[in-house]
């Protein structure tokens, strides 16, 4: 059966990437289950150590996302095609544990499992990309995963309200694991068609290069040769994963104070037509055979995306758009930039460089500092202005965005466009590394 079905895969392109955008996509939409719908609760009458314990738990379970970031490094970087099925399941069932247990443990002592919720689910995403990377269509492909990025925080959070109407009994700390429960035969299902999807062919190896475990010596290699291109790279993913986390953990608070009186389905329309936007331009990427014209068009599409979060919060602040256009327009800017980063940058990166690894490796160096930025942001605006409203926090981290987000291109634009020149030179004099 399964050689059979790969071998389907391997014949029909059509139906090879449509499985594969189904396949990332609903796993990842299903991940989401077991991370997001606690979000949509208020808390609002506990308090732990003088700190809203909405913002104990998120930070909490950052924290814990944040850590399984670092250990994905290693983890990631170094995975077997023979371990993806059985550790992505593992990951899952380790986060409805923590769930279940999350429901059971009184408040305020139940933040420590939101930790433990977190820890396993940050390396889920390196699994499935896993399955995804080094094709000659992996930015098509990867929109399975970036469309559900995007629209799932939304939809899973109207799902919690539907499920709260239906179960007016459950309290606040029940609802997340029964959500999770309700999505994890789903899950199961995406995983086995992941599982189903064939190795990539020797025209992908050819195009987009082999990708391998990664051992400690690649990894000292390739930080050595690329560091100061990648740091950039890291600043930019780091102030746009920051605000795509506060955007998104305190999007009800948000919404409360930009529009009193919001309907609840704003989530899912803001996001769908977000969604689709990003899949459109992404998925464009593809379309660029050469990998250099390829590496540009992604700094490119980041580079508007900045632009529109910065111009869309100017227009906001002097009462040029209203709230929904507002919201609508920086996210998509901030998924415009944030997107490609994942599914394209290092994809693009390591095949025009002939980089021995696997994007998973950069991501999760990225990711790891992401989530360090939305603890600090989250601590800063607890201590240092606690008085300060949710939407007020995004305009000003909107501003430092764009700002410091275009800064940090321009300089990875020169960087990279050099490594390419002594690139070029290195192989035409027929050496095969490049040296710093």
């Amino acid at each position: 059966m399964k050689l059979l079905l790969r071998s389907w895969l391997g014949r029909s392109p059509i139906l090879f990437v449509a499985w594969c955008i189904v396949a990332a996509f609903g796993a990842y939409f299903c991940m989401y289950a077991f991370r997001k719908p606690f979000t949509a609760g208020t808390y609002a009458d506990i308090s732990l150590w003088g700190v809203h314990y909405k913002t104990i738990l998120i930070v909490s379970q950052v924290l814990g996302y944040m850590c399984s970031k670092w250990m994905g490094i290693k983890v990631i970087s170094e995975l077997k095609p023979s371990s993806r099925q059985v550790l992505i399941i593992g990951l899952i069932v380790f986060a409805e544990i923590a769930l279940v247990l999350f429901g059971i443990v009184p408040a305020p002592y139940n933040f420590l499992l939101l930790f433990l919720n977190g820890l396993p689910l940050g390396m889920v995403w390196g699994v499935i990309f896993s399955y995804l990377e080094g094709r000659k269509f992996t930015e098509a492909l990867g929109m399975g995963l970036s469309i559900s990025l995007i629209v799932s925080s939304g939809f899973l959070k109207t799902i919690y309200f539907q499920v709260g109407s239906l179960l007016p009994d459950l309290s606040e700390f029940w609802l997340p694991a029964i959500i999770g429960i309700l999505f994890l035969p789903a899950f199961l299902l995406f995983s086995w068609m992941l599982n189903m999807i064939p190795e990539p062919d020797l025209t992908d190896k050819n195009l987009r290069s082999e990708r391998l475990p990664m051992t400690s010596a690649d990894k000292k290699l390739v930080l050595k040769n690329y560091r100061w291109g990648i740091m950039a790279f890291v600043l930019i993913y780091m102030l746009l994963s920051t605000m795509r986390d506060f955007r998104d953990n305190f999007s009800v608070e948000i919404w409360d104070e930009i529009q009193p009186g919001w309907n609840a389905n704003v989530f899912s329309k803001t996001e769908t037509i977000i969604g689709f936007v990003v899949l459109v331009s992404v998925a464009c990427i593809s379309i660029f055979r050469s990998n250099a014209k390829g590496f540009a068009a992604v700094q490119g599409l980041i580079a508007l995306g900045l632009m529109i979060c910065g111009a869309s919060t100017f227009a906001f602040s002097r009462q040029l758009i209203g709230p929904f256009t507002w919201m609508l327009t920086l996210g998509a800017g901030m998924f415009l930039a944030y997107t490609p980063i994942q599914v394209a940058l290092y994809e693009r990166m390591i095949a025009l460089f002939k980089i021995k690894g696997n994007a998973g490796f950069f991501v999760y160096i990225s990711d790891a500092f992401g989530y360090l930025g939305s603890v600090v942001l989250l601590f800063y605006k607890e201590f240092f202005f606690k008085d300060l409203q949710w939407s007020q926090v995004l305009i000003h981290f909107s501003y430092l965005l764009a700002a410091l987000g275009l800064c940090a291109l321009c300089f990875a634009w020169f960087y990279f466009s050099e490594k390419s020149k002594n690139y070029s030179v290195a192989i035409g004099d027929g050496k095969r590394e490049v040296v710093v």
